[in-house]
């Protein structure tokens, strides 16, 4: 089961591990999106650090419309279960979001106290 903590404005925040191509552990706090469809998306800047492979240019409907985004094979942690994902990379995102495709195959329950 995904645990996760809420922010200051109703955020919900799950901390997974990025895993480097070298296979070096990066922990961050991720946001979900339920509005995003995909796993995962990153920081272009935070690319770099990780050294994962390009996989290709697949467009996603945003708030803003229509953006190209760029798309690699990356690896995290997530509840104690390693996956190897298809990660999108954007230079717009100011979170490492998670998307709605891990409710397709994790249980989540939130439970908002006060």
């Amino acid at each position: 089961m995904m645990r996760g903590k809420f922010g200051n404005r109703g955020e919900l925040f799950f901390e997974i591990d990025l895993i480097t191509a070298d296979g070096l552990n990066l922990p961050v706090d991720a946001m979900l999106d339920t509005g995003f469809t995909g796993f995962l998306a990153i920081k272009k800047q935070d690319l770099d650090a990780l050294d994962w492979a390009f996989i290709g240019d697949e467009p996603l409907q945003t708030a803003k419309g229509e953006i190209l985004f760029e798309v690699y094979s990356g690896q995290v942690l997530l509840d104690g279960q390693e996956y190897k994902i298809p990660v999108f990379v954007g230079e717009e995102l100011t979170e490492v979001l998670l998307g709605s495709e891990w409710l397709k195959i994790l249980p989540l329950t939130a439970n908002y106290q006060v």
